[in-house]
């Protein structure tokens, strides 16, 4: 077998991993780059985007846009396999964002045509076994696979943690389903950053529920995918009685999650409680704005509120009007879109709405160095190749003394004996 990164060798974003075996190529994730950051030259892959597609296929780990953001380039014929509920979800998003942006007609289009599986159900592709188990990660419903031909057994992490409501599984799943492999394909997101992932998500519900009790009136700008998050604050906002405001949008996708019968669909954590999640309503008067009655501003100077934002003026003119002082800001995603104004990932419309006081209350989608030492050692291979890092020196000098660490550069191939 040959793998080959055509990106994602020494970058977190833009992923794109191929294998190839007597013919047969299996792509894994087709993703563009990361919010802010400069847009290569696309590409041009024979066998995905050019050439014979024949014999060639696509898994999809997640539906962030650094995963899946360029499937549309793909050609029609070429079979494109993601998680059930994933491939919903990212529906719904790009329903939502298809009129601000082109790009996500294209990809509905192309959603149209994708194949969903289920988690530890194997199928095959030409001469490929593959293996999906369902990992937990800040995107739901987010894989990892183990890809086999007759000779060579590889486990391709996705993006994944331990930290999260549905880690501590992981371990049990790998010893069902995947048992020893010859080589991992790791991602190492979190090798320059260990403080990233220094609270569980259990934990920081926890810090949420405290913080609710202290302030009565919250807003916290949060990614509407984030849903474990999503849910979290949800329950949190119940158990300190407060009003859980969402928009139509974050709405459905919770709708999605609470109806889906997935693998976690009884679970406490994704099901609605006493009450539901009030919505926000688009006033038909004025367009570009939410309507805010004289009776829902009465309600909200009772009983408080958790509001989940996004960064959009229609709901900074509806923070501007929502009653409560002092309104107590959260952030609840990666500080780098906020701290540094220089950086081609600032978001200044956000560091705006958030102003000055907000709380920083985040950990990390990804995985910590304890934790992926412990998934070698279960997993056993002969060899680790990292991806999915701005840091593949680095990963390779923590784990190189246990194991051998094949870094690579984009386009490199190596051959799987």
């Amino acid at each position: 077998m040959k793998i080959t990164i055509h990106r994602g060798a020494n970058q977190i974003g833009g992923s794109v991993t191929e294998y190839e075996h007597k013919g047969w190529r299996l792509f894994v994730d087709f993703g563009e780059q990361l919010p802010g950051m400069p847009a290569p030259e696309p590409l041009n892959i024979d066998g995905l985007t050019k050439g014979d597609t024949s014999k060639s296929a696509v898994l999809i780990t997640h539906y962030h846009g650094d995963h899946i953001g360029n499937i549309h380039q793909i050609p029609n014929d070429v079979p494109v396999f993601m998680g059930n509920l994933s491939l919903e979800i990212q529906k719904i998003t790009s329903n939502q964002l298809k009129y601000a942006d082109s790009k996500h007609s294209n990809l509905l289009k192309r959603l149209e045509k994708t194949v969903p599986f289920e988690a530890g159900k194997a199928f095959e592709f030409g001469l490929f076994k593959i293996t999906p188990i369902n990992i937990d990660h800040s995107a739901f419903d987010a894989y990892a696979f183990k890809i086999e031909t007759n000779e060579i057994k590889v486990f391709h992490t996705g993006d994944f943690r331990t930290h999260g409501f549905r880690g501590k599984k992981l371990p049990d799943v790998i010893d069902k389903f995947i048992g020893k492999v010859d080589y991992v394909v790791c991602e190492g997101t979190n090798v320059k950053r260990s403080e990233a992932t220094l609270q569980t998500e259990h934990e920081l519900q926890q810090q949420f529920e405290k913080d609710f009790q202290q302030h009565k009136f919250n807003i916290v700008y949060l990614s509407s995918t984030n849903i474990d998050r999503l849910f979290s604050l949800y329950h949190a906002a119940l158990r300190t009685k407060l009003p859980f405001i969402v928009d139509s949008y974050q709405k459905h996708i919770m709708d999605t999650i609470v109806s889906n019968n997935h693998i976690w669909s009884e679970a406490e954590l994704y099901n609605y409680g006493k009450y539901k999640p009030l919505v926000l309503m688009y006033d038909k008067n004025n367009i570009g704005k939410y309507l805010v009655s004289d009776k829902f501003i009465d309600f909200l100077k009772e009983k408080g509120y958790v509001l989940i934002a996004r960064s959009n003026p229609r709901l900074d003119h509806l923070v501007n009007n929502l009653p409560g002082e002092p309104k107590q800001f959260y952030l609840s995603m990666w500080n780098g879109y906020v701290n540094n104004p220089s950086s081609p990932s600032y978001n200044g419309h956000l560091a705006t709405s958030l102003g000055k006081g907000y709380l920083y209350r985040h950990t990390s989608g990804h995985c910590d160095m304890e934790s992926l030492q412990n998934l070698f050692t279960q997993l056993s291979p002969k060899a680790i190749i990292p991806m999915h890092t701005d840091a593949p020196e680095i990963f390779a000098k923590l784990f190189c003394n246990q194991w051998s660490v094949t870094p690579m550069q984009d386009g490199d191939s190596i051959m799987l004996h």
